[in-house]
């Protein structure tokens, strides 16, 4: 049984969390933390992180026990600088509560690159992870719409590069322009893919401590994990009804069933193809065919096939990328929004027209 550490850093990290816990459940209702047991396969500790002390009473289906608050006011402001600071000051906390959970054999922390607390602690948190103990840490990000504002962009930019340089194990990136596929309001499309994101996470999780007729494990999502750009991300997909497996796997890996935009078959540099459903529905024949395919361009495919009798089949497909046409959109994006900061900053620093303003009134009171 594996050991499993999942770490939510600031208001969006918390929010998957949270839906992994939802969907640990079963999706019971709100109380279920308080009687009924979670669903997981694995031993898994879950931990909420947060500055603001409002994101974390949100949640609903995570133990208070695993919430940890930062006291700052009422969060950061999406300034990473005094994010970075807050972490520092409190890092002791934050890692004791890591340390009483037990030792583990591998860690995700979930975070989005945009916003203050997640984005700005969870670089400095994988350091200190990665610093006093052995176990490989992922860092699961969650990416901006690219029209979110100037302070959002420049801050995922940075929080990236930063989490790259921090000895993470890997980076599964998620991207918030796929929402604009789910349709329905705001709220509605930010928790499905919250939603999305857990279940990936759940299935994966569930597969690496799952008896199968073709194994992979920890070992093999190590080795997919540590190809490429150290960059990755997760296709799904589940049918409904009995379809050929062929054409799940071919869903899984489309652009429709990833969490990142990215062309497969160019720019995925290793894969872990996990295959569930009834033996009914699982065509060695179809699989292999599929798999080999898939081989024949980014190289090694690990396979792995869960026997669930009665499940329609469902694949999940982990993808690391040697490069990312869509990340380096963004980075252009950033620049400019960086480029546009500074320019803002630099001219109120040239124009006096307020301070000319005010100094009218120097060594004048006013008269009542």
């Amino acid at each position: 049984m594996l050991n499993i550490l999942i770490i939510g850093n600031g208001q969006c990290g918390n929010r998957i969390l949270d839906a992994v816990n939802k969907e640990a459940f079963g999706g019971s209702g709100k109380l279920a933390k308080f009687y009924s047991k979670q669903n997981y396969k694995s031993n898994v500790q879950t931990l909420a992180i947060n500055t603001a002390v409002n994101d974390l009473k949100e949640m609903k289906y995570t133990k208070a026990k695993d919430r940890i608050h930062i006291p700052h006011l009422h969060g950061v402001g999406a300034n990473r600088n005094v994010g970075k600071k807050v972490f520092e000051e409190n890092k002791a906390q934050i890692m004791r509560n890591v340390d009483e959970r037990g030792s583990f054999d591998v860690g995700f922390v979930v975070t989005s690159a945009s916003g203050g607390t997640g984005s700005s602690f969870t670089p400095s948190l994988v350091k200190e992870l990665k610093k006093e103990h052995d176990f490989p840490i992922y860092a699961v990000v969650v990416l901006p719409f690219r029209e979110e504002g100037t302070l959002y962009l420049q801050n995922a930019a940075f929080c990236l590069r930063d989490i790259r340089e921090s000895g993470v194990d890997g980076i599964i990136l998620a991207d918030n322009q796929y929402l604009k596929q789910l349709g329905g309001d705001v709220q509605s499309a930010y928790d499905a893919i919250n939603t999305m994101i857990a279940r990936r996470l759940l299935f994966l999780l569930d597969s690496l401590d799952s008896e199968m007729m073709m194994v992979t494990d920890l070992g093999d999502f190590k080795t997919v994990m540590s190809g490429g750009a150290g960059i990755a991300t997760i296709g799904y997909y589940e049918a409904d009804h009995e379809m050929p497996i062929k054409s799940v796997i071919q869903k899984a890996i489309a652009p429709s069933g990833l969490l990142f935009n990215t062309d497969v078959y160019n720019e995925a540099s290793r894969s872990m193809v996990i295959i569930r459903g009834d033996k009914t529905s699982l065509s060695i024949e179809e699989i292999s065919a599929e798999v080999e395919k898939l081989s024949s361009a980014v190289g090694h495919v690990f396979k792995g096939i869960v026997v669930r009798k009665g499940e329609h089949p469902r694949v999940l497909a982990v993808l690391t990328l040697e490069s990312a046409a869509e990340l380096e959109n963004l980075y252009a994006i950033a620049v400019d929004a960086i480029q546009e900061e500074k320019a803002k900053k630099e001219r109120v620093a040239e124009e006096k027209e307020l301070d000319r303003a005010f100094s009218q009134i120097d060594g004048l009171e006013p008269h009542y």
